[in-house]
């Protein structure tokens, strides 16, 4: 089957493999740190490479639409393994910041340099459907209004904040309902590409992407256990290492993935990659770590710090004014790129 890929494919191919197994066995033969962190962050870029290829020999049958659920589906898999590692270690603060990290990189970082990138490919002016931005504005705010409502109840001590798991699991379970509804109707209508021949054949592709997801979560999490030393050692908060670095890290995949589309003219698929992500994280990921969380001893609920309640709710409006005209220039790309500075920059003095 490894036939209709070109040399320079099945080349670098191998190269991931091996790159993998050798962090693998770092990681398990007793590695140093420092070494497992080099070679853990050549793998994720590899693996990138491998979800970014398959993604698209997917996406010549199926359009942008299912491509970019499934793409975004294993490309979150490394979030899901950190935080339940983090979980399961009782390291909550970790946890949360890296859901928010996954968010905020996405929406603002990712979004941005793909914005930059497709804009620079067309010349000046990006386009693309206007329905997947605003239908991610929706289950954004959606999940957000739980986070506020939270919010508020907890810092005013009334008596809902005695039941915040109560009140997070009946919320999760809103939200996943609502996120089917949305992916079931969003795939029904999605437009046929009109292709009926692609280079590289179905099973392959859809193998390639599996087996890449699963590599970026064991990757990920080699990864970041290997920053925990460096951390200690520079005196960076847990804040700013799960927003920021864990944020960075697990996101590898959407940012090589969306930035490689855009930079090729394929606009609707590399807003759908990152776009889908957005969506997944606040309505599937999140909501489904709050309930898988009930079976371990610390429970993870959507009561978050007021400054990012504040940063998440500004966070949507931003990314739906930008996006949701369907068209997108340069400077707005920069603009996103900069609201993720600046709350990294107040993460870091958190």
């Amino acid at each position: 089957m490894l036939a209709c890929l070109t040399m320079r494919e099945r080349v670098l191919l191998g190269i991931v493999g091996l790159v993998v197994a050798a962090t693998a066995v770092l990681e398990y033969g007793g590695g140093s740190e420092v070494s497992v962190f080099v070679v853990a962050a050549l793998a994720l870029a590899g693996v990138a490479w491998v979800v970014s290829f398959a993604t698209e020999a997917v996406g010549e049958r199926f359009g942008p639409a299912l491509t970019g659920v499934l793409q975004s589906t294993l490309g979150n898999l490394p979030e899901l393994f950190v935080v339940l590692f983090a979980l399961s270690a009782g390291e909550l603060v970790v946890a949360q910041y890296s859901i928010l990290g996954s968010l905020f990189a996405n929406a603002l970082l990712v979004l941005g340099l793909v914005i930059l990138a497709g804009s620079r490919a067309a010349g000046g002016t990006m386009r693309f459907g206007r329905r997947l931005p605003n239908d991610t504005a929706t289950l954004l705010l959606l999940a957000i209004f739980i986070i506020v409502l939270l919010g508020v109840s907890d810092r005013a001590g009334d008596e809902a904040s005695q039941h915040q798991v109560a009140i997070s699991v009946i919320g999760a379970v809103v939200l996943l309902a609502v996120y089917g509804v949305w992916v079931f109707f969003y795939l029904r209508e999605r437009e046929d590409t009109g292709v009926t021949e692609a280079r590289v054949p179905l099973p392959l592709a859809i193998g390639l992407l599996a087996g890449a997801g699963v590599a970026a979560a064991f990757v990920s999490d080699w990864f970041v256990s290997a920053l925990a030393p460096a951390i200690d050692s520079l005196g960076i908060s847990e804040e700013f290492t799960g927003l920021v670095i864990v944020g960075i890290a697990g996101n590898a995949v959407e940012n090589v993935v969306g930035i490689s589309l855009a930079a090729k003219g394929q606009n609707d698929l590399a807003i759908s990659v990152v776009k889908n992500s957005v969506a997944q994280i606040a309505a599937f990921l999140f909501p489904l770590l709050v309930l898988l969380s009930l079976f371990l001893d610390t429970r993870l609920t959507f009561v978050l710090p007021a400054v990012y309640v504040g940063a998440l709710l500004l966070m949507a409006i931003s990314v739906w004014q930008v996006t949701q005209d369907g068209e997108a220039v340069a400077f707005e790309g920069l603009a996103l790129v900069g609201f993720y500075v600046i709350l990294a920059v107040i993460t870091f003095y958190e």
